[in-house]
């Protein structure tokens, strides 16, 4: 066994820490036993541990879990990008958010981190022409998490959703690499108008609860969105705004925003 978990950890050093964190917390509490069997140690991968949480959080009436399992299977198997996204987003949120002291937190009780999962699913079946098949999972993602991403909308690696309540993403955002937002953040349009219509953002950007960036507008790289900011036109690179609506209120304060996760604007705003 031992000579099995370091191959495992070779190939895998990050489904191989999640287990062995599951190992730990079940000699700490036993009656955890069920869900570290059945979501983590029962499964040789973690795209197979991700496919079982995807279908046990979004089964319903009117999808089971069995066929839910085999459409995330099907996608994983499908497309590897999935499970280095998935790693990355897991690395994301274990890095920038003070909470998260292991591995396997995310992948079990962050909501905001699950959804993102889903989405990417949702995603690929919109990419393979299923469309009903991709609005029913936006749908049940909407009901499950309060968290809303269009499958067609475009999101980069290393995403990372704090809190994750009330969370709308449209159809034509894209979203880059490296990128944190926090709850009640909206990449919205700004009317009816039909086409290309929702917010392009950068890599690297921060954007604060209670954000709402609006319209076909674009966020530049390693840009801070303050809280509860209305943005309506375009964020030059590693700039900071705030207000409503957003105005420019000095630079974003360091290389890496979405990393360090600063939200304080300067004493002279």
């Amino acid at each position: 066994m031992a000579e099995f978990r370091a191959k495992v950890a070779a190939i895998d050093p990050v489904w191989s820490r999640i287990c062995d964190e599951a190992r730990a917390a079940l000699r700490e509490e036993p009656l955890l036993g069920g869900l570290m069997h059945s979501s983590l140690l029962h499964h040789a991968s973690m795209e197979r541990a991700l496919a079982y949480r995807f279908s046990l959080k979004l089964a319903s009436g009117e999808i089971g879990e069995q066929i839910l399992r085999e459409i995330a299977d099907e996608a994983y198997g499908s497309d590897p990008e999935l499970g280095q996204a998935a790693r990355a987003d897991l690395m994301a949120v274990y890095e920038r958010d003070p909470a998260c002291h292991r591995f396997l937190q995310p992948l079990l009780y962050f909501k905001g981190y699950q959804a993102i999962q889903a989405y990417r699913v949702g995603h690929w079946l919109w990419t393979q022409g299923r469309r009903d098949l991709a609005y029913l999972i936006q749908m049940r993602v909407s009901e499950a998490f309060g968290v809303d991403i269009h499958p067609a909308a475009r999101l980069g690696k290393g995403i990372m959703i704090d809190h994750a309540h009330s969370i709308v993403i449209g159809e034509t955002a894209v979203v880059g690499d490296n990128v944190s937002m926090l709850h009640s953040v909206t990449l919205g349009g700004t009317g009816k108008e039909d086409g290309d219509r929702h917010p392009k953002i950068g890599n690297g950007v921060l954007i604060g609860a209670g954000a709402k960036v609006l319209g076909n507008i674009h966020v530049g790289d390693n840009s801070r969105i303050a809280a509860g900011s209305v943005v309506l036109h375009d964020v030059p690179c590693c700039k900071t705004v705030a207000g409503v609506p957003a105005k420019i209120v000095g630079d974003a304060g360091c290389d890496q925003p979405a990393v360090k996760m600063d939200q304080l604007l300067d004493q002279g705003y």
